[in-house]
């Protein structure tokens, strides 16, 4: 054991993407609770992030929660990111934080998606999971049809060696 700190190495994933704007309307699919179950693909299921600092997070009915730690509309959002499994009080998963950056560039927003940490065995499906993620929204915010989670979900399993389950 030794007195002095020391430095942590800390994976994490980040995405930068071009999207459609303008930058308003961007934050919106990522804040409005009728505009999130679209591109997180899960329609039918209860979405909210309170517009405010300190705001609560409840996504997927729940199964991801967590608290708004940045609210700078339109441009920064960031929260916790807690899994939990139907009524758990308790994630059996270490906490992470999630921050998206939005920077106008001419007619379209670049995203920059920053998650962490993540843990080691988590790692693929994370870059997977945010990859469909931001393709539904991309599709979305085009204004082209939005594929089924499913399917964008197998196509880029591949680019990140994920075995998921036969159909």
């Amino acid at each position: 054991m030794d007195e002095r700190g020391y430095c942590l190495d800390e994976r994490a994933v980040r995405f930068e993407r071009m999207l459609p704007g303008p930058v308003e309307r961007v934050w919106a699919h990522l804040t409005e609770s009728d505009l999130l179950p679209v591109w997180f693909g899960g329609e039918g299921m209860a979405y909210r992030i309170a517009p405010r600092e300190g705001g609560a997070v409840r996504l997927a009915d729940g199964h991801i929660r967590g608290v708004v730690t940045r609210w700078k509309p339109p441009y920064l959002l960031a929260y916790t990111w807690n899994v939990f499994d139907g009524d758990e009080t308790e994630s059996a998963y270490p906490e992470s934080h999630l921050t998206f950056a939005l920077e106008e560039k001419g007619d379209e927003v670049l995203l920059i998606l920053t998650h962490r940490p993540i843990l080691p065995a988590f790692e693929g499906r994370t870059l997977m999971g945010w990859h469909m993620f931001l393709d539904l929204l991309s599709q979305m915010l085009a204004g082209r049809a939005v594929e089924k989670r499913e399917t964008a979900m197998r196509r880029n399993a591949g680019l990140y060696d994920v075995e998921l389950p036969s159909e």
